[in-house]
């Protein structure tokens, strides 16, 4: 759960989603915690085939339809999935998500990374590549300034992990296919998160532009990376609770402060719901109305 830990474990977000909600972690093959080393021989699954192993999974613990949350890649893998199997999702939670095929800057780093993986496996200036698409340089640390324990707690995580199974998971997001055209079939509504310091930013103004404005919300936050999940996961929480709550699947009640509810009124002082005070850049939302003129036909 490395890329949801600062979200998952601050108390505000347990109880806005591990109190209300069963969640399923889905893993890459190969990326699980103590995951053996997969055969080198073994066929490298495409993006398709990652996203049907999802079906299996829902199969197995009998799960009808789904809320999606995943970052990046795994934004990516569910946005597919969404579009191939709209009838078992529900929404979308994307951060940092990917739709399109990869730039030729990002082709040539995830080359250069390939590389290093093969020959040298999970070495220090591999880690420096990862950590810049991760995380914004407030996280990563400059020559005056030492990294964050985020950082530091991410290049641990990456030791713990099969060079050989990394390679294999960034060779098939490599070879992933555009999925904008699809992006229209979308039926569910997507609330996009993406830090303004994050490479795949652009991406996500991309994303939000064809979608169904009507079914999707945009936020951006402010001095952050791809990482919002770990960089600034509370200003993930009001946005999500309001999404949430246009299902009808957590609504608190405003009458006697739900203890369940970090949210609550009773909660928050009034100044901290400001959007610079969330660290948020909130995009207006332009409405279209025609005037109607009188005596005109229809």
């Amino acid at each position: 759960m490395s890329c949801f830990q600062g979200l998952f474990f601050c108390p505000e977000a347990a109880s806005l989603l591990l109190h209300n909600f069963c969640i399923y972690h889905i893993s890459p093959p190969g990326h699980e915690l103590g995951a053996a080393a997969i055969c080198p021989e073994d066929p490298v699954p495409s993006v398709d085939d990652l996203a049907d192993q999802i079906v299996g999974v829902l199969n197995y613990f009998g799960l009808r339809s789904v809320m999606c949350m995943g970052v990046t890649a795994g934004a990516y893998i569910l946005t597919l999935f969404a579009i191939k199997h709209r009838e078992r999702v529900l929404g979308l939670i994307l951060v940092s998500p990917l739709c399109k095929t990869p730039s030729w800057s990002e082709w040539f780093y995830n080359k250069v990374m390939s590389n290093l993986l093969y020959f040298y496996g999970m070495c220090g200036l591999l880690k420096d590549f990862l950590l810049y698409r991760y995380f914004s340089k407030e996280v990563r640390g400059t020559a005056e300034v030492p990294e964050s324990d985020i950082a530091q707690a991410c290049r641990r995580l990456l030791d713990e992990r099969q060079s050989i199974n990394i390679l294999r998971f960034l060779q098939a997001i490599d070879g992933r296919r555009d999925i904008t055209q699809g992006l229209k079939k979308l039926l569910c509504r997507t609330l996009i998160f993406v830090g303004d310091s994050s490479p795949f930013h652009s991406e996500a103004l991309h994303m939000t532009a064809k979608l169904d404005r009507r079914l999707s919300t945009l936020v951006e936050v402010q001095e952050c990376g791809s990482m919002v999940t770990e960089e600034q996961p509370h200003a993930m929480l009001i946005p999500m609770e309001y999404f949430l709550m246009g299902y009808g699947l957590y609504r608190p009640n405003q009458f006697n402060g739900s203890p369940r509810s970090p949210l609550s009124p009773s909660c928050i002082a009034p100044e901290l719901l400001s959007p610079e005070s969330m660290g948020l850049k909130l995009k207006p939302i332009k409405t279209r109305i025609e005037s109607k003129v009188p005596g005109a036909q229809r």
